[in-house]
């Protein structure tokens, strides 16, 4: 039941009725609909200022006259405010209608099949091969897996890539070391730990004796020519790496359909070189070869260096090209951090103008903020960074000793905290607008009180405690119980749930699910703290526990979408 679209159709049937013959009135109905800030000024309400030009008429009289030709049950009333036009829902109309349509499919409300069809790409998490994964990949993993998932609720064939950073002159470096130094049973036993105690004595003895460094650059040179000893070594750092970050992404809960990174690619610049020379695109600029974007006002994209080389831009062009006829992708998505937009604006310009029409609307920056941990910049070098394997760790630790004071006698409560700390963690990075800065906390992240996951998942689990004690009956719902304020507020935001799934699809923003499932848990405590849920009359009970139980299955699906598990009991 989709009531900005009843609210839309009714809006176009009062002005066919009002204006019958007119020209020149929006299309799209449904886009202009607004939600009232408060909920005494109605549920959704219509500006008429769009129709003033075309019906040559001031937004009031407007409002004033469509309101004259509302007929239908379940709009209880409508008030001209302004040039707005306000609609209320009949209340016990609105009940039955949206718990019917809720209870039909509990676990398919939001979900769409708008995306049938069409497949989208993810790039997300993108971690480096020989390094641990820290906090800094944080968001592109959580918002990534949000995308995928919100995707797929709306129909997308979806392709999770986790583009591996598996590339470039240090990979010689680290097969140096490790010729020189390295013992296999210490890399097998500390992973990535071990390759990067390497790597760092690498360049401390490099610094004494600078022949290293070229020695380093002759590995990688053996690695790019294929030889078997250096490859062999090569592909088992990726291995061992991707055995350390997969501790994380099952922690996560995060899969991904491909693991192709930069190395995958390597041999496949050389379509989109001859293509740029074909097309007359490439330009000699001191010794190297780009492609100028000076009338897209951007600096020129670096293609071949002079020495002959590729970089990682023309990798990444082969990429683009290499999922577009593999995948046939309508969209592929770069969850990267907002410091890389120059270099997406530049690749994207390339595609484009090579004359491929669907690089304006298929190939997509996802960008985000940065991640602070406590007040404190992270910085590698410096040697401030925070593993995002000990913070998960540390998240659980911390939520095992609060359900400890909270909920001594809960049975599995290593479980329910190992699902309170990851989702802290989650929910805290998927909060606020993705471009926002991050600043994660623990005493905010992990607080049972406020606009917090661990809060979120209590009521979930509440709804289920609920719902656990509630007799078996077999007695019709009564909705008309469902119609003072607090279940009225309830219900709208209820209604509303699957516009906040659609909307985060749309603009790749997995916070408005975030939000939106929060507003719901908010309402819910409102409702359960306002009204016994459970009394004598068993009409009533029903209609109650329904409402209790769309609200326990819009939670979990919210969870779920933003990669939240939703806890039973805590």
């Amino acid at each position: 039941m989709d009531m900005r679209q009843q609210i839309a159709d009714l809006v176009k049937e009062m002005l066919n009725a009002a204006y019958p013959g007119a020209e020149g009135l929006p299309e799209d109905i449904a886009s202009l609909l607004e939600v009232p800030p408060e909920a005494h000024m109605g549920d959704y309400a219509f500006p008429c200022f769009r129709l003033s030009k075309a019906l040559r008429m001031g937004p009031p009289m407007i409002a004033k006259k469509l309101s004259e030709a509302v007929n239908k049950p379940e709009i209880a009333r409508v008030e001209c405010v302004g040039g707005y036009l306000n609609f209320f829902f009949n209340r016990e109309n609105f009940a039955k209608d949206l718990m019917g349509a809720i209870m039909a499919a509990p676990e398919k409300w939001g979900s769409s099949k708008e995306g049938e069809g069409k497949t989208v790409c993810i790039d997300y998490s993108s971690i480096n091969i020989a390094k641990r994964f820290h906090i800094g990949h944080l968001s592109t993993t959580v918002i990534g897996n949000a995308l995928k998932r919100i995707y797929e609720f709306q129909g997308w064939k979806t392709v999770g890539i986790n583009h591996l950073g598996d590339w470039g002159t240090q990979f010689g470096k680290m097969v140096c070391a490790y010729k020189k130094w390295g013992v296999k049973e210490k890399v097998e036993k500390d992973g990535v730990e071990e390759m990067n105690r390497l790597y760092v004595r690498f360049h401390e003895e490099a610094e004494k004796d600078p022949a290293l460094e070229d020695e380093g650059r002759a590995w990688f040179k053996k690695i790019e020519e294929g030889d078997a000893e250096a490859l062999e070594i090569f592909h088992w750092f990726k291995d061992v790496t991707l055995k350390d970050a997969m501790k994380v992404y099952d922690t996560l809960g995060i899969t991904f359909d491909s693991y192709a990174g930069e190395s995958f690619y390597v041999d496949k610049t050389d379509r989109v070189v001859n293509e740029l020379k074909e097309k007359g695109l490439l330009e000699e600029s001191e010794g190297a070869l780009i492609v100028d974007l000076e009338n897209e006002k951007m600096p020129p994209c670096l293609i071949i260096k002079r020495d002959g080389t590729t970089i990682y831009a023309t990798r990444d062009l082969a990429a683009i090209f290499y999922r577009k006829d593999t995948y046939n992708f309508d969209k592929c998505l770069y969850v990267v951090a907002y410091q890389q937009d120059l270099h997406f604006r530049q690749i994207f310009s390339v595609v484009d103008k090579m004359g491929y029409d669907w690089a304006k609307d298929g190939l997509i920056h996802v960008a985000f903020g940065m991640v602070s941990y406590e007040g404190q910049t992270l910085a590698t070098r410096s040697g401030h960074v925070v593993y995002l394997e000990d913070l998960l760790r540390r998240a659980q630790e911390k939520a095992l000793a609060i359900m400890q004071e909270k909920s001594p006698n809960l049975e599995n409560k290593e479980e329910a905290a190992r699902q309170v700390g990851v989702g802290a963690v989650v929910y805290a990075t998927l909060q606020n607008n993705r471009i926002k800065d991050i600043d994660f906390w623990w005493d905010r992240a992990l607080n049972f009180d406020g606009e917090t996951g661990p809060y979120v998942q209590y009521t979930h689990a509440r709804c289920a405690s609920v719902l656990r004690k509630a007799p078996e009956s077999n007695v019709a719902a009564d909705y008309s119980v469902l119609t003072d304020d607090e279940a009225q507020a309830l219900l709208r935001l209820l209604s509303r749930f699957p516009e906040a799934v659609e909307e985060a699809c749309l603009r790749n923003e997995p916070s408005i699910v975030t939000r939106a499932t929060t507003e719901i848990a908010k309402a819910y405590n409102k409702y359960y703290y306002e009204h016994r849920i459970l009394d004598d009359n068993a009409a009533a009970t029903a209609a109650r526990l329904d409402l209790t139980r769309a609200c326990q299955q819009v939670i979990k699906t919210g969870l779920y979408l933003i990669g939240v598990e939703a806890p039973e009991r805590m």
